[in-house]
């Protein structure tokens, strides 16, 4: 039998996305790359009825109607938009499996872009290299089994990958710490799952994982280490993770206890949006899915679960009441059958 290559060997080309993949999101993105399109974009997105008029779209800017009917066919001939006339106006509205992605873009994306430019990544540090280097070092210390060239590749890939998801800049730095250590300890669980080296005391990992890692995946795995304590290895993550929690979540996850639920012991590293990473699901035994479960890669020997449980982010006060009684009762489930005779 042939052995696989490892993952880490076969190159960016077995990371990157397909050229015919790529030259059409590139098109569509260069249909995007000018500020009035992106105005009409946004007017149309906003509009209550999800549909606006030429005339009404003209009012965006100085330039003449034919003008505006350029830009609209731009962002027709790409697939955004449909346009049905109707007496003798011509409505524009989104395509229907566009609408998902111009409201990440429009929610997302925007923000997080003007974010980056306006303001400055680290305040107060005039580099991180000297930071993220001496984090490195001391993660090799502390990690033998990990190489330390490894140990920096990890540390400013996690430093990277929270500076894309945005948030407070001061705290970027200790952030990266516990985020790298975990994906070391993570990494290094993993390779003795596929080596066979886990030991008898093996605990199970459950990873959450839900798209802004703002809300039902940070509640569920908090309600997973309040009743688990030490039996259960807890992860969380997005698939596309925010800045913050959700307010009414952090609440809610300050109301379940003390520090021994949240992996840490300040307030920086209790609860944070962290991006998904293979690692944390190679590690894992059990990973749950809330709304993100087509971009969780699937591994033989997991056990996978898609809870249908509603978005705090959208719901009134009394709705994230309800979306936490839900999760605490799927929670229970799941820890009864990892460890049974759990109460």
């Amino acid at each position: 039998m042939t052995a696989l290559t490892p993952a880490s060997a076969r190159g960016p080309e077995s990371h990157a996305i397909g050229m015919d993949a790529a030259t059409t999101v590139a098109l569509t993105l260069k249909a995007l790359a000018e500020p009035l399109r992106l105005r009409m974009l946004s007017a149309i997105a906003s509009s209550p009825e999800g549909e606006v008029t030429v005339g009404e779209l003209a009012t965006l800017t100085d330039v003449s109607q034919p003008t505006v009917s350029h830009h609209l066919k731009v962002l027709r001939d790409v697939g955004l938009l449909t346009a049905d006339r109707r007496g003798t106006s011509v409505w524009y509205r989104i395509k229907p499996a566009y609408r998902g992605a111009v409201n990440t873009l429009l929610d997302r994306f925007a923000p997080a872009a003007i974010d980056v430019m306006e303001t400055p990544h680290l305040t107060g540090l005039r580099s991180v290299d000297p930071a993220l280097d001496r984090m490195a070092a001391s993660l090799a210390e502390r990690f033998p089994g990990t190489p330390s060239r490894e140990c920096v590749r990890v540390v400013r890939e996690s430093y990277a990958a929270l500076v894309r998801r945005g948030g407070e800049a001061a705290y970027l730095v200790p952030l990266t710490e516990h985020f790298a250590r975990q994906r070391i300890i993570d990494a290094e669980k993993a390779h003795a799952q596929e080596t066979g080296s886990v030991g008898t005391a093996h605990l199970p990992q459950v990873l959450f994982v839900c798209v802004a890692n703002a809300g039902r995946s940070q509640l569920a795995a908090a309600l997973m280490r309040h009743y688990a304590g030490d039996r259960v290895v807890v992860r969380s993550a997005g698939s596309a993770p925010a800045a913050e929690v959700h307010a009414g979540v952090r609440a809610l996850l300050t109301e379940l206890g003390d520090a021994t639920a949240a992996d840490e012991v300040d307030d920086v590293t209790r609860f944070y949006p962290k991006p998904l990473t293979d690692d944390a699901v190679r590690a894992a035994d059990v990973v749950v899915t809330m709304g993100c479960g087509d971009v969780c890669p699937i591994l033989p020997g997991k056990r996978y679960e898609d809870w249908m449980v509603g978005d705090p982010a959208l719901a009134s006060p009394a709705g994230v009441a309800a979306i936490r009684d839900e999760l605490d009762q799927r929670v229970r489930a799941l820890l009864a059958d990892l460890v049974p005779e759990t109460t």
